[in-house]
């Protein structure tokens, strides 16, 4: 295994290392260890905020129109595009 060693550390951090290794009845360097396995295995910010984004686009229709009708509107209402192909549902 390899080692790994960080130098001035400021006072206030180390106290508060301490406090959580101590918590989780572990030394200092194995909570070190242990919030950087637990931060390096979250998804980056970048793909964490295009999951939020997304995320924030989902739910129910709050309205009473069919989808039909929703789906017409949505027709009627768009520039004219040769990107864009007419299917029917």
């Amino acid at each position: 295994m390899a080692n790994l060693q960080v130098k001035s550390i400021d006072d206030e951090l180390y106290k508060s290392l301490g406090k959580r290794a101590a918590m989780e009845n572990r030394s200092i360097s194995q909570e070190v260890v242990s919030i950087l396995k637990a931060y390096l295995s979250m998804p980056s910010n970048k793909t964490r905020l295009v999951n939020d984004q997304f995320l924030e686009l989902c739910g129910t229709w709050e309205g009473e129109e069919p989808a039909g009708e929703i789906i017409k509107e949505l027709r009627n209402n768009r520039v004219n595009n040769s990107n864009h192909r007419n299917i029917d549902f």
